[in-house]
């Protein structure tokens, strides 16, 4: 039976969400009421929010930061499009400025801004912005151990549609551009930049050596500093690549060095979505790409015979793997098969990729993005930019999903997640209508399942 979205949330119908996950029966199961929406493992059932904005489990409660439009100061205030978000440890003093006075004890966070050339424009002084005429870039707060916003300032602009990116080994955050070009632009888009969140280093240049297309996110080997990203892309779809830094000890602005970049080619697999079976490995082979910058040529269309993906989306870098995700695909816009999400891994050590989880289409959950690896059981959260209505799900130890909240304001997917340094806070987008941080607290050490 098929319900919609809505009726298993208020109704106890029967179950909707059709997943599959590594190591669970036989890789394929659907599930029917009660545990199958998550009740009986996870944290237990959503509580229905008296204002509306975010249902949580139990013993669950939430902060609302930083909305869009809020002042920051004369003039400047908090860019819309909330997106791609990491913490870092305030334990480090930045500039004697106000920016980011690295109060011993609180948190960081580099937010990004998904906005091309209109919106609510980020607004910064002149040595941090790249182009005038884009209207992305990233924010820095700082919260304190409560949740609570302490400071905010636009930390770059001038960037395009700044999607998603990944925290760096040495402290820092790559903010991806997923365009190739917005229309009056005084410069050329679909670069990384590097956003020191201390607010010392920051420098509105481009990371030429990452590759110049529309970058979705990055997840980077704290052991070798490779750099592995994603590209969400259509006419042809998008690839997997892998950047090998000149320069391995890395450290702030070490990508400016250059390096090598190259993408995933998997034996006889095309399309990713031709993989269906949770637990499959394959042996990974990269090939050079051949002209980075793509001066003429998108990267993507340099090649002939190459294994793509459509919607290749989130990254994180957890339990030794690159994670990364494609939302879905579908047969009838190019697709070699059909899903409603996929959860991949790469393991360097094997040099294989692994799928490990994979939504069906029509079920509860679907359309994942961001994606993060939780420090409570082993399991990911994964934020959902889906049909209907939109979680935050998250996966138990022995890989049983459930929804860890839902937005109950409006349709505006969810963006950024991702655990304070120390566990206690999840952090989480609304990405629109309007734009909000979250600051998410409670009994993260009983998950059950």
């Amino acid at each position: 039976m098929t319900v919609t979205r809505r009726g298993v949330v208020k109704g106890g119908a029967a179950g909707a969400l059709s997943i599959a996950l590594a190591g669970s029966l036989d890789g394929i199961f659907q599930t029917s009421a009660g545990a199958d929406t998550g009740e009986a493992y996870g944290y237990g059932p959503l509580i229905p929010d008296p204002k509306g904005v975010l249902d949580l489990p139990k013993g669950f409660s939430y902060k609302t930061l930083s909305v869009e439009g809020d002042p920051i100061t004369d003039g400047v205030v908090v860019p819309g499009a909330h997106d791609g978000t990491a913490t870092f440890p305030a334990n480090r003093p930045g500039k004697d400025n106000g920016k980011a006075s690295g109060r011993r004890g609180n948190t960081l966070l580099v937010r990004n801004h998904e906005q091309g050339n209109g919106g609510t424009r980020a607004v910064a002084p002149p040595e941090l912005t790249y182009d005038p005429a884009a209207y992305g870039g990233t924010t820095t707060l700082e919260v304190d151990r409560h949740g609570n916003l302490v400071s905010q300032y636009v930390s770059l602009a001038g960037t395009a549609v700044n999607c998603a990116g990944g925290r760096t080994p040495w402290g820092t955050w790559l903010t991806c551009e997923e365009t190739e070009g917005i229309g009056g632009e005084t410069k050329s888009h679909g670069w990384v930049f590097e956003v020191d969140p201390y607010g010392r280093d920051t420098k509105p240049v481009p990371l030429t050596g990452l590759g110049r297309f529309s970058h979705e996110a990055v997840a980077v080997d704290p052991h070798t500093n490779i750099a592995y990203l994603t590209e969400d892309a259509s006419k042809p779809f998008g690839l997997f690549y892998r950047f090998r830094p000149r320069e391995h000890r890395g450290g702030y602005h070490s990508y400016l060095a250059g390096g090598r970049l190259e993408a995933l080619n998997v034996r006889d697999v095309p399309d990713l979505s031709l993989v269906t079976e949770p637990g499959t490995r394959l042996h990974a082979r990269w090939v050079a790409v051949p002209d980075p910058t793509a001066k003429q040529t998108s990267i993507r269309k340099q090649f002939d015979k190459i294994t793509r993906s459509q919607k290749l989306e989130g990254a994180w870098w957890g339990h030794g793997k690159a994670y990364f995700v494609a939302s879905f695909a579908e047969k009838g816009a190019g697709s070699a098969g059909d899903h409603a999400g996929q959860v991949w891994t790469y393991d360097p050590r094997r040099n294989e990729i692994e799928l490990q989880l994979i939504f069906k289409p029509g079920g509860r959950f679907d359309g994942p993005d961001n994606i993060t690896v939780s420090p409570y059981g082993g399991g990911v959260i994964l934020a959902e930019d889906g049909d209907g209505e939109q979680y935050l799900v998250g996966t138990t130890r022995d890989n049983k999903p459930f929804a860890m909240a839902r937005n109950a304001l409006n349709g505006s997917e969810f963006t950024g997640v991702t655990f304070s340094p120390d566990g206690r806070i999840l952090f989480a987008n609304r990405q629109s209508d309007p734009g909000a941080t979250f600051a998410i607290t409670g009994p993260w050490d009983r998950l059950r399942g």
